[in-house]
């Protein structure tokens, strides 16, 4: 930073790539950011390689590198990870990682003997890559930004979903924690909402995505429900919450997620449940096999665009968020 708080990158040009994840995602924030998508080949070949190539010169540019690590993970991961290492031999003047979903994020803590934190591991391997910084949305736990050596900023969709929610206007809602660890982010968004908040209490007992959803810890009896997650995967968790709400006289259930992954039988078991709605934002792609009536995507480029030129302008990302 220069004398006054201004960034030294803002006088680079920007430049914003992308791999095979979320294409989508990336026109989108360029879109807002009225700049067209930085020209790069990133494919694999016969043998699995993955090989990328930059297709303009980017020596001394502010870059941005747009892919969230969601299905495919793991081949997205290493697409991330190559991006990052061919820019760096671009010389690059600063390299950010926007990473809308942190793959890896719910492995963050030894909880069982023998096993890794790979939220950590993959933390190194973006370091040990050549990024400079980490642009992320609503991270699984939030110490995954002590994972890092490097800035951590951390979006959060809480004001896209309460919008969405606020301008439904639901009479006389109840918001509802998926789990206990969701309590603080439940909390804050029916502070927005100004309604009650409730916590379905669940025990995981295996590593094989099946829980048991135990008790309603709140008033809900009466009112419409709005399931707050972080991440939908399985949508195991969502159903057996919404079977508890039932059992304890709601009227109605909604429900919301930041991340909608919609893994293995999720899209089915939501298109057969009672559920009226999913909301969730499109930090994963929603290809169209996945699609249902029942599933609302809202964009979150234009935050992941204002955050972009924030930290290419060197302003506040937090003010954002400020009311």
């Amino acid at each position: 930073m220069l004398d006054g708080g201004i960034s030294v990158f803002r006088d680079l040009p920007l430049s914003v790539f992308t791999g095979n994840t979320h294409p989508g995602l990336a026109q989108a924030v360029c879109d807002y950011l009225n700049i067209p998508l930085g020209s790069a080949d990133v494919f694999e070949f016969s043998n699995e390689n993955i090989f990328v190539r930059i297709n303009e010169n980017i020596r001394q540019h502010d870059v941005f590198l747009i892919q969230p690590t969601c299905a495919p993970v793991n081949k997205g991961l290493m697409e991330l990870l190559i991006m990052i290492d061919a820019v760096k031999r671009a010389s690059a003047g600063r390299i950010t990682a926007v990473i809308p979903f942190y793959g890896y994020s719910r492995t963050d803590k030894k909880d069982q003997p023998r096993v890794p934190i790979t939220a950590r591991l993959v933390a190194d391997l973006l370091e040990v890559a050549g990024a400079n910084r980490i642009l992320t949305v609503d991270l699984h736990a939030g110490q995954i930004q002590g994972f890092f050596r490097i800035p951590v900023d951390e979006l959060t969709a809480l004001y896209i979903l309460t919008r969405h929610f606020r301008e439904k206007r639901l009479e006389d809602p109840v918001v509802v924690a998926a789990d206990i660890g969701g309590a603080k982010k439940a909390r804050n968004f029916a502070e927005r909402l100004n309604a009650p908040f409730a916590i379905i209490e669940k025990r995981r007992a295996r590593n094989d995505d099946v829980s048991e959803a135990l008790n309603v810890i709140g008033e809900v009896e009466g009112h419409p429900a709005i399931i707050v997650d972080d991440e939908i995967d399985t949508a195991g968790t969502l159903i057996e919450a919404v079977a508890a709400l039932e059992t304890h006289g709601v009227t109605e259930v909604h429900a919301c997620a930041t991340h909608g992954i919609f893994s293995g039988p999720a899209i089915e078991r939501i298109s057969k449940s009672s559920l009226k709605q999913v909301v969730v934002t499109d930090t994963a792609p929603l290809p169209p096999h996945k699609q249902t009536p029942k599933v609302i995507t809202l964009s979150i480029a234009p935050l992941l665009g204002e955050a972009i030129h924030r930290i290419h302008t060197g302003q506040s990302v937090g003010a954002m968020f400020e009311e």
